[in-house]
């Protein structure tokens, strides 16, 4: 069974489910396990132990930087409204300008800054929609981290989008201003 079949398996064995409820109702309860799309709750994959590891390391050397340069916050799988969705980011930011009031409940805001760490089970086509979501919705930044090839791919907008392998440096460029880590340091 290849990766494709094990990930169709997955949907039909936890389809989505439709509600009722609203982006904000969701927010507002933190459901966990699953994310808000178009009026329905989709399951979210736990994550495997490799997953696990690449969404620490970037949240370790992330979360230290803006917390030493004052810059905003750093979230784990937290709640945000992107568009009409709720999406929980394996691993976000938000700066000090953005950052919202409540705390008790997912943002109101989509992040300054997202990232994806793909899964085995994802599906290429909702990964690109996701990001597609967050641009849309005002995410100056999306990093999406594949570690088959180990790559981290850059999407600023649907038209600037770079491709980064172990050698290069990725940097938080205007949104995270400073920030810069090798991409091979994600997959040690």
């Amino acid at each position: 069974m290849d990766l494709q079949e094990i990930s169709e398996v997955a949907q039909e064995m936890h389809p989505p489910e439709h509600t009722t409820m609203t982006v904000e109702e969701f927010l507002a309860r933190d459901i966990e396990g699953y994310e808000y799309v178009k009026g329905e709750l989709v399951p979210m994959s736990s994550p495997s132990l490799g997953h696990a590891k690449i969404s620490a390391r970037i949240t370790r050397y992330l979360l230290t930087y803006v917390s030493e340069n004052q810059l905003g916050d750093v979230y784990v799988e937290a709640g945000f409204k992107v568009g009409e969705r709720g999406m929980k980011p394996d691993v976000a930011f938000i700066s000090t300008d953005h950052l919202p009031e409540d705390e008790s409940k997912g943002s109101p805001i989509p992040p300054d800054f997202a990232v994806e760490v793909v899964s085995p089970t994802d599906v290429q086509w909702r990964i690109t929609e996701k990001v597609q979501a967050y641009l849309e919705a005002g995410t100056q930044m999306v990093w999406v981290v594949e570690s088959v090839m180990k790559t981290v791919t850059v999407y600023r907008s649907e038209t600037d989008i770079k491709v980064f392998t172990g050698a290069d440096t990725l940097t938080g460029e205007d949104v995270v201003p400073g920030f810069a880590c090798q991409v091979a340091q994600l997959f040690e």
